[in-house]
């Protein structure tokens, strides 16, 4: 089963080195299986940010060796049923963790994140949080 990983995560892997990071060996482990899904909205908020242009071009150079996770209008309808239905709540969330809600809502993939914005969303959403072994 593949699982959508936050950006949180790859942050984790890709900016702050830390190799010996639990999350980091779930990730690898992850990709080593081929079952980490990247969404572009996530792409783009890992590959926000890089000052240096050089490190921005190899970043980017390895996430395109990842597939492309598929979104359809029906995963922005769902996001956006899902922000609406947190908002209602109380629970504001940024429309790519919505969208990545919306992904484990349609396509039934557990989200890995560190965000504790993602518990507080699943207290109102039946999203399934990734706990690695």
């Amino acid at each position: 089963m593949n699982v959508v990983v936050d950006a949180s995560v790859w942050s984790l892997a890709l900016r702050r080195h830390r190799p010996d990071a639990p999350e980091v060996e779930a990730l690898v482990a992850l990709l080593r299986d081929d079952r980490a899904a990247l969404l572009n909205p996530v792409r783009q908020e890992v590959l926000s940010g890089v000052r240096d242009p050089q490190r921005f071009r190899t970043l980017r150079d390895e996430l395109r060796t990842l597939p492309e996770y598929p979104l359809t209008a029906t995963h922005h309808e769902v996001a956006a049923e899902s922000f609406n239905a947190c908002r209602a709540k109380g629970i504001q969330g940024s429309g790519t963790d919505f969208l990545i809600c919306a992904a484990s809502l349609l396509d039934r993939l557990p989200i890995f994140t560190t965000d504790q914005d993602f518990a507080r969303y699943a207290a109102h959403l039946p999203i399934t949080l990734y706990r690695p072994a």
